[in-house]
């Protein structure tokens, strides 16, 4: 069924669709009709519509069923991501999304080769985009900038921390001894040239738990994919 995010609001009956976007998905690319199904999301609810009427540059949709949100996670899984070249970014962010990460906080590292001060527009429409193919209620959301020592640590029940130096501890060990389910779990994956020795020390002085991927050297944004994926499956 195809999807469409609107703002959230009280709706009785009835949703109404003006965007020009929405318009032309529906009407030109989907070539949907009067009696089609559409499913609509706010961010809190999921609506199954029919469309009942398409008059003057506006789909009128009838609500035939309000559904609480079964898409979301119970556990809120955030990931600062270490800012890394533009396509990677944009890559990270889609695949965060489709597994129903919570939030992104794009941070600041002292290796960073990607130099940003301000979160850019288009991450929020990667993210429009995303939740539509995903069919999430809840869309995950891109915090602004930070650097890595302004972040809220203290948030959070549990902080992970992959790093390719890690021998003693794997993200399995950590998971699966004797850990309380947390509400909200933070997890920091560096840049591509890695954190500096002083960085992970400081992030481990606050609670970090400092874990290993594996043998294997990963990218920046396939640990930030596969952790993410981990812990939604660990906690879903």
């Amino acid at each position: 069924m195809i999807s469409v995010i609107i703002e959230r609001k009280e709706y009785l009956d009835e949703i109404i669709l003006e965007k020009k976007e929405d318009l032309h998905h529906l009407l030109h690319v989907f070539r949907l009709e009067v009696g089609d199904k559409v499913r609509a999301v706010d961010g809190d609810y999921e609506y199954i519509c029919e469309i009942q009427k398409i008059i003057e540059n506006k789909v009128h949709l009838q609500i035939l069923e309000k559904k609480e949100d079964a898409f979301s996670l119970s556990v809120e899984i955030d990931a600062a991501i270490c800012l890394i070249k533009n396509d990677k970014m944009d890559f990270c962010i889609q695949k965060l999304t489709e597994l129903g990460i919570h939030s992104i906080l794009p941070t600041i590292a002292k290796r960073c080769v990607v130099k940003l001060k301000e979160k850019k527009e288009k991450w929020k429409t990667i993210v429009k985009e995303t939740m539509k193919q995903c069919q999430g209620v809840k869309p995950t959301q891109i915090q602004e900038i930070i650097d890595l020592k302004q972040l809220p640590l203290e948030n959070y029940d549990l902080i992970l921390l992959p790093y390719e130096c890690e021998e003693e501890h794997s993200l399995k060990h950590v998971l699966r001894n004797g850990l309380q389910v947390p509400k909200k779990i933070l997890y920091i994956i560096g840049p591509e040239g890695g954190f500096e020795k002083e960085e992970i020390e400081y992030l481990a002085s606050k609670g970090a738990k400092v874990v290993s991927l594996g043998k294997r050297i990963l990218r920046a944004e396939t640990a930030a994919i596969v952790v993410g994926g981990v812990l939604v499956h660990e906690f879903e």
